[in-house]
């Protein structure tokens, strides 16, 4: 952030001993930087420089006798994606995609087709068809509760 974003009374998410917490600016600090209190812990902090910022936090209205919730900008934008839908998780994903499809496919079938469906993204992992054949695998040591059923080497198939 720049110190012309930073805003006396604002919440912002701060870096204070390298844990990620949500403070209130209360003054600037006559030696630079800002007051601040932790809002978890309710302790004073010196915020010293704008760079220890990492954004406003988006929060609701208080009410009485409750904690107020802080809502990250991730969670707020997953929340609003296809309007307020929440996106399927990998593994629901590829279960959707295997009952369509209704043949046998791998790993990286499943990914491809569950990126053209729009049904699932990829958070920015390398080899997310490696993350999906793993939890396929310890659904599958469930036994007769699993949802699928390895067909051949490395292809799955739903369990009707």
């Amino acid at each position: 952030m720049k110190k012309v974003d930073v805003k006396i009374g604002g919440e912002y998410f701060a870096k204070v001993t390298n844990k990620k917490v949500t403070v209130r600016i209360d003054a600037e600090n006559p030696h630079g930087g800002w007051d601040a209190t932790n809002l978890a812990t309710g302790k004073k902090v010196r915020i010293k420089t704008a760079g220890r910022l990492q954004g406003p936090a988006l929060t609701e209205a208080p009410t009485a006798g409750r904690v107020r919730k802080r809502v990250s900008k991730k969670t707020e934008a997953s929340a609003n994606e296809a309007g307020g839908v929440k996106k399927l998780s990998c593994v629901k994903a590829a279960l959707q995609v295997l009952e369509t499809a209704g043949e046998p496919m791998n790993a990286q079938e499943m990914i491809t087709a569950m990126v053209d469906q729009n049904l699932w993204e990829s958070p920015g992992g390398k080899t997310p068809h490696a993350t999906l054949y793993s939890a396929i695998l310890r659904d599958l040591k469930k036994g007769d509760e699993s949802r699928f059923v390895k067909t051949e080497r490395g292809r799955f198939t739903v369990r009707a």
